[in-house]
């Protein structure tokens, strides 16, 4: 470059509003910093590799909690079953006690009385009263004698020639009563059966 294009230069940019020269030098220090790094500013992305192990990072940490969350709800619903298993005969025993207290009563007047009619009243009373506690509860007898032989409900323990055809395949006799609690068999009925 010669004098003469050089001094027309400065005039020029003398003679530019300030904004423009402004916008010059911003323009020449972006291309510089271009140069510089070899990237464009704005496109300054994360490394690929960085940005997959925050990923990892961060499914590790859901991974954890909810392994943490799974292991704590099994503690709680094991312990919620031991309580309800341990606790569960509460209601069933609580509702016995005062036929508890009732054979307790019984028990001491065998020994002061001497009246047998009135002590079979008295046992009779508390059998009645135990049988409609345990009915509240869901405990009800099963009623087999004359029924047909149904191996859900009974247990045959002897089987009998029949009288008659009618009593084929029939229980005749029961030996040790069948209960049910809420419609399921607790203990089956031992019965004899006609063939």
């Amino acid at each position: 470059m010669t004098k003469e294009t050089t001094e027309q230069q400065f005039n020029e940019q003398a003679n530019k509003p300030e904004t423009e020269i402004n916008e010059g030098q911003a323009a020449n220090e972006a291309a510089e910093q271009t140069e510089n790094t070899g990237t464009e500013p704005a496109a300054a992305e994360k490394d690929p590799l960085e940005a997959a192990l925050e990923e990892l990072a961060s499914v590790k940490d859901k991974y954890l909690r909810q392994v943490a969350e799974f292991d704590n709800y099994r503690k709680r619903t094991l312990k919620e079953k031991t309580d309800l298993i341990l606790g569960g005969g509460e209601k069933v025993l609580t509702a016995l006690l005062p036929i508890l207290d009732d054979l307790d009563r019984a028990a001491e007047n065998i020994e002061k009385s001497n009246d047998v009619a009135t002590l079979k009243e008295g046992v009779a009373l508390i059998l009645d009263k135990l049988s409609k506690t345990l009915a509240t509860q869901g405990l009800k007898k099963m009623d087999a004698i004359g029924k047909p032989f149904d191996t859900d409900f009974h247990e045959a323990v002897a089987i009998i020639p029949a009288q008659d055809e009618t009593q084929k395949n029939v229980v005749i006799d029961c030996v040790q009563q069948g209960y049910q609690l809420n419609d399921k068999v607790l203990r089956h009925a031992k019965v004899v059966v006609g063939q």
